[in-house]
């Protein structure tokens, strides 16, 4: 499983890695989270507001700072 933030290093997206960062550790996932910081990158995945979660290559979350229970959720529904 790969899970990657979206965001140029705001307070929204900061929290937002910490919140997945907290949801992996308590589903007991075993991956790291990948922050992307680059414009050109985020773009490449089609968001127009940031912060943005994304697993496996798919947007699961755009433009919403999403709480630890609300990352667990998607993490564990797929």
């Amino acid at each position: 499983m790969k899970i990657q933030v979206l965001g140029t290093g705001c307070a929204k997206c900061k929290q937002l890695t910490a919140n997945t960062e907290k949801a992996i550790a308590e589903l007991g996932l075993g991956v790291a989270v990948e922050k992307v910081e680059e414009v050109r990158e985020i773009m490449k995945f089609k968001v127009m507001s940031t912060p943005a979660l994304v697993v496996d290559g798919k947007v699961v979350s755009a433009g919403k700072l999403l709480a630890p229970a609300e990352v667990k959720a998607l993490l564990a529904g797929g």
